[in-house]
């Protein structure tokens, strides 16, 4: 696959935040319908609009070319993407060139026990999978009609194969707030870390945000009645915010883009699986790269599209849920997004 491009100085946005985290979002199409993330119903984008495996790789190596050392693969589902694991193949080896320092993906777990033991083999040494709840029929109602023991099968495939799994998932009101508890102790019981996350205000999903909504900072101080939480400095380059738990011995994740902007150290950037740019997830900003990477071999048309793209990333999102803002912020899915 083609990929090569001359190494150039880092990228750094106009608030000197330096660009090094790339997510790409390798499909739309997700075989779960979670109620907070797609409507019943939704509408994909047709396949022929989707960056082949190839543009995407390219597109991948202009980035690690220009500085990006962590590149996490999404979707939709990217496991369901149709031969990805070329893909993966591919571009780890900016792994072994020493380009890249992490290679991972985020996966809701359906279809990890297939690709476990490949994924450690192209030197993938953690993922996140999506799990909201361990009760079987909660779990179908949240995403309409999955099966949980495909992703506990996927999750133990993952953790056989070597692979570090941190579980995230969305505080849900009233669906989910009351067992996260028991869902931590669980997940830090098999040395997997939890991360829990605020709903996001993006797409229409049919349903209010409103009634979804449940603030971190309560639930934080609902778990400090229960648990010693001591908070930690390490990052892994995310928006997360870590605390050590005591009396599980795990590490707690929050993140928090509704009642804490993480925005001032914003790392990252966005593609999707149509070659869009987001250089911020609460944002309508897009800059098409798919042109530019078409429009010639030579990846110069390419690496300037980039470098326009980061001269505009703005300083935070805008994201807000309240009674008069039960709209989307954004009106793209987070599935398209890349999550």
């Amino acid at each position: 696959m083609n990929g090569s491009t001359a190494l150039s100085t880092p990228m750094t946005d106009p608030f000197g935040r330096t660009i090094s985290y790339l997510r790409v979002s390798v499909t739309d199409r997700c075989d779960l319908r979670c109620f907070y993330c797609m409507s019943e119903d939704m509408t994909f984008l047709p396949k022929a609009n989707l960056l082949t495996l190839e543009e995407l790789d390219r597109l991948c190596s202009a980035f690690i070319a220009k500085g990006v050392r962590k590149l996490r693969l999404t979707g939709g589902e990217p496991l369901v993407r149709r031969n990805v694991m070329t893909l993966v193949r591919s571009l780890s080896r900016h792994l072994s060139s020493g380009a890249l320092n992490e290679l991972t993906l985020t996966t809701n777990g359906t279809q990890l026990a297939k690709h476990a033991a490949e994924l450690a083999d192209c030197g993938v040494r953690r993922i996140n999978v999506s799990l909201d709840t361990l009760d079987p029929q909660k779990f179908r109602e949240i995403t309409r009609w999955g099966e949980i023991d495909k992703v506990l099968e996927g999750i133990e495939a993952a953790r056989a194969a070597g692979l570090a799994v941190k579980i995230n998932a969305v505080a849900l009101k009233n669906l989910n707030e009351d067992e996260l508890p028991e869902l931590m102790r669980w997940a830090h019981g098999k040395g997997m870390g939890l991360t829990l996350i605020e709903v996001m205000p993006m797409g229409e999903i049919g349903s209010g945000r409103i009634d979804q909504y449940l603030p971190l900072s309560l639930l934080r101080a609902r778990l400090a009645q229960q648990f010693t939480l001591t908070d930690l400095v390490e990052s892994t380059g995310g928006p997360a915010r870590y605390v050590s738990v005591a009396e599980t011995g795990g590490k707690l994740g929050f993140i928090t883009p509704m009642t804490h902007n993480f925005c001032e150290s914003c790392n990252r950037v966005r593609i999707t699986c149509t070659g869009t740019l987001h250089t911020c997830l609460g944002h309508e900003d897009a800059s098409d790269l798919r042109k530019p990477l078409r429009a010639s071999d030579d990846d110069t048309l390419l690496a300037d599209a980039i470098d326009r793209a980061i001269g505009l990333k703005p300083k935070g999102h805008d994201f807000i849920i309240d009674r008069r803002h039960d709209r989307p912020s954004v009106s793209r899915h987070m599935s398209v997004t890349g999550g």
